[in-house]
């Protein structure tokens, strides 16, 4: 029997090295990759391709979800789960919206982690008992119906990497370097976010982003 093949990305050792025991153990799985940041997540999923990425959305060098869009271009067949301290529906429907097909809250037991895997490579999406479905069905509903829903789904997907960034406190010339960008082209950015979600300045953008779940308070 071939084995599901595991890159595991979470910048905690002791959470990788606990779910690489976890995940060798059983007899459909091997874990080809640990990674501790985004770059080395980014170089082992061009290297093994994996069938499944766990993926630490709180990564030191990248913010989760845009890791996620950068991981399913290295690796497009790669199954990625969500591995997360975060359960705010919000954010859980982001990730599910970049890619993610499935999303566990690390307070979970840790079989949850194997029931996971199987799920998402049998086809279906996997969501932790922990998360409000019914108000994450409430959030895809709305954005079926209409996009103007959400100012943040207003944004394109650039602007949501610069606002994501901001409300963690990256300056715009951090910001540039990131995403590899001129530091005028990031301002321009800043202004049309502000003005799309109705904003006067940074301030009102962490509270506006914290309040709709868009991040978590002690992100």
């Amino acid at each position: 029997m071939q084995k599901l093949r595991v890159l595991i990305a979470d910048d905690h050792s002791i959470v990788r090295e606990g779910a690489r025991q976890l995940l060798d153990a059983q007899p459909d799985m091997v874990v080809v990759g640990l990674s501790n940041c985004g770059e080395e997540a980014l170089q082992h999923a061009r290297e093994h391709r994996p069938d499944v990425i766990v993926l630490d959305i709180s990564m030191p060098d990248f913010n989760g979800l845009d890791l996620l869009s950068l991981l399913k271009r290295a690796s497009p067949l790669s199954k990625v789960v969500i591995l997360s301290v975060h359960q705010e529906p919000m954010l859980v429907r982001q990730a599910l919206a970049s890619g993610a097909r499935g999303y566990i809250v690390k307070t979970a037991p840790v079989s949850v982690l194997i029931d996971a895997i199987r799920t998402i490579c049998a086809g279906d999406t996997f969501i932790s008992s922990q998360i409000d479905i019914a108000r994450l069905d409430e959030l895809r509903l709305s954005g079926s119906q209409t996009s103007a829903t959400n100012p943040y789904d207003l944004l394109t997907e650039r602007e949501q990497q610069v606002f994501r960034l901001v409300v963690q406190g990256k300056t715009s010339h951090q910001i540039a370097e990131l995403l590899c960008l001129s530091g005028r082209t990031i301002e321009k950015h800043r202004a049309t976010v502000l003005h799309k979600l109705g904003v006067k300045d940074t301030v009102e953008m962490v509270k506006w982003a914290v309040r709709l779940g868009v991040i978590s308070i002690d992100e």
